[in-house]
């Protein structure tokens, strides 16, 4: 009974287990025999190869296997691994019993008795098609983001583990920093920044911004597997686990050079823009003002002048009258520094030998600068001809002498040279192509830093103090050099001195005008004829000393406040010759001297002003008497005008 007993119990627990096995649906079951053929088959196996347990029950395992895997021997090599080994283990595609593919995880285990001899084989499927396809899905499309990344070249996009070190390279990141991957992949990114950003530990900054905030984005500048800098910008965001942790940063690089060039251009051209037209309404301004205060002092000068004359030696009157002639001509001349910065001076441009024309005035400079300065120059040989007012550029040398003396107390050289220059189409300093000379004055002073060098060529600014410079000198040379067609520049820096380079043009070839090579012997003035003239000035203090310096010059005059009253004297009298004021209301001095061209052909007429330019279409070889004007230059245009006949 207790035999019969223990066989029951124990065929009780083989049902359970067979039961159990027959439920199992999502793995195949089976078994094999030591050829591997089916001798067992659960519920599993039959949902999803597609047979039935009568139909598989017998058959070799190997028609689960592909064409190409039966071809290769797969099937046997399975059980041989399991058997020798004592386990089977792989992923692989199977057929289906409609020929359908799946993908497989298989196990096949040794089944042994316990003599040790294999009996069969126990033999577990599961279908991963699913995750198959899912896990092909994913690497196709992380295969394409790599693709993807790899082919911008535009950007660096790059990974970075959590403490900076570089984990990967894009194509783009290689372009841009110039580093191959082999040379780059597992250093830290540090190496990119600046050594002085790496001083100030910028590179750990950033990583613990991105960490703490989300996100870095900062501009700056990166250094080049050369050396070479590039302005970047840069975006930095932290990567992190489905937990949440920090597993690395996907850093973004741009260079963005180019863009910041172009914008720093953009700035400078608006910069400038801006600072023409401030300089141009001060121009307006100071040409307007220079040219009203002209006037007065024209009626001073001239009727100081003629006080002087007229009264005899007085040791109490003279040289107060004197002193009052030398302040009305230091108001002269700030005036004609007024109209060069205004660009309203009237210049005479002569063909200039520049060698010539310094060493002829380096005695005058020397005087003016005293012992403790050395004066160098330096021209080549065969240097061409520039085109500007020689008197002028006279003026300028002394008022830029004088400034590079000024900078340096202690005594030093200052070096003036010339040398030829070709300009092309695109030019720094805005002049047009053509041939230029670069005149230079350079001196060891002690400079002036940034702020103070934007501001050296502003009309009235000066460190000279109170009382000690006029703030006009730089102006008066800038104004020299832009009527002459030409351009100034400055350059300095502290401790490094200053260098005003003039550049003006070259005399085309063919200018028959004579060379100015220095002022010579004064100019004798004969005596005239007495003249019949006829005065016209709106402003009557001008009229007045005007009148009275040809009356004093043995002329006979008749004044007149307008164009109107000027041809009315005109029609009733015999003129010989006609001085008429340019800016007068309604009628100007060029409008008046038209009407007596074409009514009184023989009467000539001089132009007295105070502006550089005449209106577009104004007769240039109408005489110009330049305000403000003593009675030797009056003197002076009366017998040009009759020597012309």
């Amino acid at each position: 009974m207790r035999e019969t007993g223990e066989k029951a119990a124990t065929t009780g627990e083989g049902d359970r287990y067979r039961l159990l096995i027959d439920a199992i649906t999502d793995y195949a079951i089976y078994m094999l025999d030591t050829d591997g053929r089916v001798t067992s088959w659960n519920a599993g196996a039959q949902r999803f190869k597609g047979y039935a347990a009568d139909e598989i029950i017998g058959q070799h395992f190997s028609r689960f296997y592909s064409e190409p895997d039966r071809a290769d021997g797969a099937p046997a090599n399975a059980l041989r691994i399991a058997s020798e080994e004592g386990r089977f283990e792989k992923e692989g595609w199977r057929i289906r019993k409609d020929g359908s593919r799946f993908w497989a995880h298989v196990v096949i285990d040794p089944i042994r008795s316990p003599q040790g001899a294999l009996i069969g084989f126990a033999k577990i499927t599961r279908d991963l098609t699913e995750r198959k396809i899912a896990e092909t899905a994913l690497r196709a499309s992380q295969e394409q983001f790599r693709i993807l990344v790899q082919g911008v070249t535009d950007y660096a996009i790059y990974m970075l583990d959590p403490s900076g070190m570089v984990s990967n390279w894009n194509a783009g990141a290689e372009r841009i920093k110039g580093y191959a991957p082999a040379d780059v992949i597992g250093s830290h990114f540090s190496r990119f920044y600046t050594p002085e950003d790496r001083a100030t530990g910028a590179p750990g900054r950033a990583l613990a911004i991105a960490a703490a905030e989300g996100r870095y984005e900062q501009e700056g500048w990166r250094v080049r597997k050369d050396g070479s800098r590039f302005f970047a910008h840069v975006i930095i965001d932290p990567i992190r686990d489905d937990g949440g942790e920090l597993i690395g940063f996907a850093k973004i690089t741009r260079d963005v050079t180019e863009r910041r060039a172009a914008q720093k251009a953009l700035e400078d051209a608006r910069e400038a823009l801006l600072q023409s037209q401030k300089l141009e309404a001060i121009g307006q301004l100071t040409g307007g003002v220079a040219h009203d205060f002209n006037n007065l002092l024209m009626a001073i000068l001239g009727s100081l002048e003629l006080v002087r004359k007229r009264l005899p030696h007085d040791p109490r009157i003279t040289p107060l009258i004197d002193n009052a002639m030398q302040g009305a001509q230091r108001g002269a001349a700030l005036t004609q520094r007024m109209l060069a910065f205004a660009r309203k001076q009237d210049l005479k441009l002569d063909p200039v030998d520049l060698p010539t024309l310094v060493r002829g005035m380096t005695g005058l400079l020397q005087r003016s600068l005293g012992p403790a300065m050395r004066i160098e120059t330096h021209f080549p040989r065969g240097l061409s001809l520039v085109l500007t007012d020689p008197n002028q550029l006279e003026n300028a040398l002394l008022n830029l002498a004088v400034n590079a003396r000024d900078a340096m107390p202690d005594g030093g050289a200052i070096r003036i040279e010339a040398r030829p220059e070709t300009l092309g189409e695109a030019t720094e300093i805005g002049l047009p192509p053509g041939d230029y000379v670069r005149l230079t004055i350079s001196d060891t002073g002690h400079g002036m830093d940034a702020a103070i060098l934007a501001r050296a060529t502003e009309p009235f600014f000066t460190t000279k103090g109170v009382g000690k410079g006029t703030g006009l000198g730089l102006s008066m040379v800038h104004g020299l050099a832009e009527q002459s067609g030409g351009r100034m520049t400055v350059r300095s820096q502290v401790g490094e001195g200053t260098t005003v380079e003039v550049w003006l043009p070259q005399v085309a070839a063919g200018d028959e005008r004579q060379v100015f090579v220095g002022a010579g012997e004064p100019e004798t003035i004969q005596p005239l004829r007495s003249l019949t003239v006829l005065a016209v000035d709106d402003d009557s203090l001008v009229l007045l000393n005007t009148v009275a310096m040809l009356e004093d010059l043995g002329h006979t005059v008749f004044p007149a406040i307008s164009a109107r009253d000027g041809l009315a004297v005109l029609k009733r009298e015999k003129i010989d010759l006609v001085i008429t004021d340019f800016a007068m209301p309604q009628v100007t001095g060029l409008q008046l001297a038209d009407e007596i061209r074409a009514s009184h052909p023989s009467v000539p007429v001089i132009l007295a002003t105070g502006y550089a330019e005449l209106p577009p279409g104004a007769d240039p070889t109408l005489p110009r008497l330049a305000k403000p004007f003593l009675q030797n230059d009056l003197a002076r245009a009366l017998q040009e005008v009759v020597a012309r006949g």
